[in-house]
């Protein structure tokens, strides 16, 4: 239970490597997909988890070893925390930058396309603002945490 069987830089390394690896990938699949797990997505996260645990560990199953790994992996996610606080850029690589969807009531398909965002997912957001119309919004923002965000045009005051 206590007798790791590679030493303690390995785990560390392996972990390293790991955090590393899976950061870029769910960094590369898009913001929408981190940010709203549909049932599927919950799935492949788990089995994701379960595929890279020997990656980390190897063959070493002791308690230390899972130890080591899970510190280096807490530490790893504190220091990127902590890098994105200090640097703007640094932050604008790890977090992103919100992406406009929409800009004084018109479309941006190109960006919409390539975020994976559907229209009925703008609308979606749109009615929980209580907008029914596109030439009501001034802009739409996919955010870091993939979520929409909706600013209202306002009202003109021509009455």
């Amino acid at each position: 239970m206590l007798n790791m069987s590679m030493g303690v830089g390995e785990h560390i390394v392996r972990a390293a490597i790991v955090y590393i690896c899976l950061f870029l990938l769910i960094r590369f699949i898009g913001k929408k997909h981190v940010g709203e797990l549909s049932p599927f997505d919950l799935v492949v996260l788990l089995i994701l988890s379960e595929t890279v645990q020997n990656s980390m560990i190897g063959q070493d199953s002791s308690l230390v070893g899972g130890l080591i790994s899970a510190a280096t992996l807490l530490i790893l996610a504190q220091a990127m925390s902590f890098l994105t606080w200090r640097s703007k850029r640094a932050e604008r690589f790890i977090d992103g930058t919100p992406k406009i969807l929409v800009r004084h009531g018109r479309q941006r398909r190109d960006t919409m396309r390539q975020e994976q965002i559907s229209i009925s997912e703008l609308m979606e957001a749109m009615r929980r603002e209580g907008i029914s119309n596109l030439a009501d919004v001034r802009a739409a923002l996919l955010e870091n945490d993939g979520t929409i965000s909706i600013i209202k045009r306002k009202a003109d005051s021509t009455a």
